[in-house]
């Protein structure tokens, strides 16, 4: 293509070609546009080439054919890792790595990509070079021990697999014959090194005798007959040193700071993906995600704090706890200044909690300035449009960079860069899980769907982003504060309701307190976009979601939405959808129709939200619904989501949750999608049909 210089065509550099199916795989097939050299056409081939402004100069534009995999069988997206083209399809080995344990083990994928060694040569034949090859390391095992690099370096805990760490074996195996001297071989064995210290390191901890008190995740589980005996026992609590709050503002937040900057660091992001933290409620499964589950542990133990430094001395008069809350109010305050919206997250949803939310003349002796700054805080994580503020605030934060120093390498944040921001990890966590509810884990012919993996790296690269920002803090630990925070009292949630009703009885709420109502298991609506423009490049930022919505609490249980003040006997739950291993056809699943948010109905889906009346909390699961979902399929669905043993749709019926505590009936044969309510959220529940013979179910109208 010919075109005269200033006349550029207004192409997209990139355009949809459709797809190509070929030996068990799915491409997406683009075509890119890109410039060529400017000439002069009347200089001829030995003539200088330097570009001309003149008139007569021309662009010369060069399309050329780019193929990503989209969908492929599992010896295909191996052997993908050793012979993709990474400057067509960068992402490819990066999104394989990072998301590979949610649809093959590690062992599995070793097997494959690890070629066996030669045969040894007869000791009278010389080793010789060819010209274009060598006869030990050609092309192909050069590709192999550059994966190999990548994932030893990435992720080093996938070869973790004490005490023989078999996985770390056989790559040291192949490159000790494949690269002896290369920096992949040095690195495995650096890190076979590490993983022996580690756990010689565990080994003399758990020989140590433990201190059973202080622990920073404790709560007290004391029961007491009455908030009275619950006050005289906390009367009588004697905590040895400052407490926290004799702190300076400052102080309290930094440490906060550090421990949560400590905390996400160490998070693997593959233990956020949706179909990992999704297991997490499994029996036997306290072992997964421990990374993520202490982070969620921390945040537990700072709304303890706020909660237990609040409520914990009775005896407080309105003013003194007045003064409390707006201590608390400064330190989420500097935490928002040292850009950790974890603690701040943590911090208001304990101030939001009904046991102090509920505190009127508290509340009531809070000075203005202290209560505004609360109101404009807690705006940061409101839950309209999708929870966007806390969203494009956390935008900005990413994208407020120091200057570029000129000798920074490629590809190496700047070192100039702000520290932070330490995100609140319930966002991705969310968003990952309905990426995982919403999306088949397979299509069409047994097919591996990787675009749904190349979705979640979107979002797991922003993590490892993220973590790399978080190195730059230079935050000190204070033994004083860090031994406040772990003797601060801790109160259960059933104590804190006990004793706020003690400390002020049941009346009706104070003007002056904040207009911001929730409990301390707050329900976040977040929600993922799961479809893109197909013409879109598949390394999209992961900032453009929104579609799906669930609800998933970071280890507090989610609040039902006809619940207007929930009994403090609620056990905790963690709710979290499950991904069965569905499939679909490969058009409906590769093309990605939009899913409209919960409560909007669409033309062909919506995501519904299904808890079952079983006494055991209120947990919900989403399931994406179609408009050709009878009821015994949305039934067997939500069953296998909530792990119940040997799940018969015939003995389920299910009803929608009306306002106003009204229940509709779904028919056992009908559609799901037309019988509903449309006007209502989609949350439905799951009664026992013996259990249901005295129910009442109206009609929505």
């Amino acid at each position: 293509m010919l075109r005269t210089a200033g006349k550029e065509l207004a192409l997209a550099p990139l355009q949809d070609w459709g797809e190509e199916t070929e030996d068990g795989a799915v491409y997406s097939v683009s075509l890119r546009r890109q410039h060529s050299q400017r000439l002069n056409p009347r200089k001829g081939p030995g003539d200088s080439q330097a570009p001309s402004p003149n008139a007569d100069a021309f662009l010369y534009y060069r399309t050329s054919k780019v193929r990503v995999l989209r969908a492929a069988h599992l010896e295909r997206l191996v052997g993908e890792l050793v012979s993709v083209d990474r400057e067509q399809d960068p992402g490819f080995v990066p999104a394989f790595l990072a998301t590979h344990q949610a649809f093959v083990p590690t062992t599995r994928v070793l097997g494959l990509l690890l070629p066996p060694p030669p045969p040894p040569l007869p000791p009278w034949v010389d080793i010789k070079k060819t010209e274009g090859q060598d006869l030990i390391f050609n092309k192909n095992l050069r590709a192999v021990v550059s994966v190999l690099g990548s994932w030893l370096r990435d992720h080093p805990q996938d070869f973790w697999d004490p005490p023989a760490h078999s996985n770390l074996d056989s790559v040291r195996t192949f490159l000790g014959w494949a690269a002896p001297l290369g920096a992949e071989a040095l690195e495995a064995e650096k890190l076979l090194a590490g993983f022996l210290e580690e756990a010689e390191q565990e080994q003399k901890e758990e020989e140590q005798p433990q201190a059973s008190a202080g622990s920073p995740g404790t709560a007290w589980t004391s029961s007491p007959d009455s908030p009275e005996g619950c006050l005289e026992e906390e009367e009588g609590l004697v905590q040895e040193g400052p407490e926290l709050l004799d702190f300076s503002v400052d102080e309290v937040a930094e440490q906060l700071t550090l421990m949560d900057v400590e905390l996400f660091s160490r998070v693997r992001p593959c233990e956020c993906l949706g179909s990992v933290w999704s297991q997490r409620d499994r029996p036997g499964a306290a072992g997964i995600a421990p990374t993520v589950r202490a982070t969620v542990t921390q945040f537990n133990m700072v709304t303890g704090c706020v909660l237990g430094s609040v409520l914990g001395e009775p005896g407080l008069t309105a003013p003194q706890r007045a003064q409390r809350l707006e201590k608390w109010i400064r330190i989420a305050q500097r935490c928002r200044e040292l850009r950790n919206f974890s603690s701040l997250r943590a911090i208001l949803s304990a101030l939001q909690s009904n046991p102090i939310y509920r505190l009127k003349s508290s509340w009531g002796a809070v000075s203005r300035e202290p209560l505004s700054t609360f109101r404009k805080l807690s705006q940061i994580f409101s839950d309209e449009n999708n929870h966007l503020s806390s969203r494009e605030i956390l935008s900005q934060e990413e994208a407020s960079e120091g200057p570029q120093e000129e000798d920074t390498p490629p590809g190496r944040l700047p070192s100039k860069l702000p520290p932070g921001p330490v995100p609140y990890l319930g966002t991705f966590l969310t968003d990952l899980v309905m990426l995982d509810t919403a999306l088949p884990d397979m299509v069409e012919g047994d097919l591996i769907n990787f675009e749904k993996r190349r979705k979640e790296w979107e979002i797991l690269a922003r993590i490892q982003q993220l973590q790399k920002r978080c190195r730059s803090y230079c935050l000190r630990p204070c033994p004083l504060i860090l031994a406040a925070l772990r003797a601060q009292r801790q109160l259960s949630e059933e104590q804190s309701y006990r004793v706020s009703r003690v400390i002020e009885p049941q009346a009706a709420s104070c003007p002056s307190s904040p207009h911001v109502r929730r409990r301390i298991s707050l329900t976040k609506r977040l929600s993922a976009k799961l479809s893109r423009e197909r013409g879109s490049s598949p390394g999209g930022s992961p900032g453009d979601l929104s579609s799906a919505t669930s609800t998933l609490s970071l280890g507090s249980p989610p609040s039902s939405p006809r619940m207007r003040d929930p009994p403090p006997r609620s056990p905790p739950t963690s709710p979290g959808p499950q991904s069965p291993s569905t499939k679909l056809p490969l058009a409906s699943t590769l093309s990605y129709p939009p899913i409209p948010l919960v409560g909007q109905q669409g033309s062909e889906a919506r995501v519904i939200r299904v808890s079952i009346d079983n006494n055991h909390g209120n947990l919900y699961r989403s399931i994406l619904l179609t408009s050709q979902d009878k009821a015994p399929s949305v039934v067997q669905r939500a069953l296998q989501k909530h792990n119940v043993a040997e799940p018969w749709a015939r003995d389920y019926q299910l009803f929608q949750v009306l306002p106003g505590d009204r229940e509709l009936l779904i028919p056992d044969n009908a559609n799901v999608f037309y019988a509903m309510s449309p006007s209502t959220q989609g949350d439905f529940i799951l009664r026992r049909k013996k259990e249901t013979q005295h129910t009442t179910s109206v009609s929505p109208t």
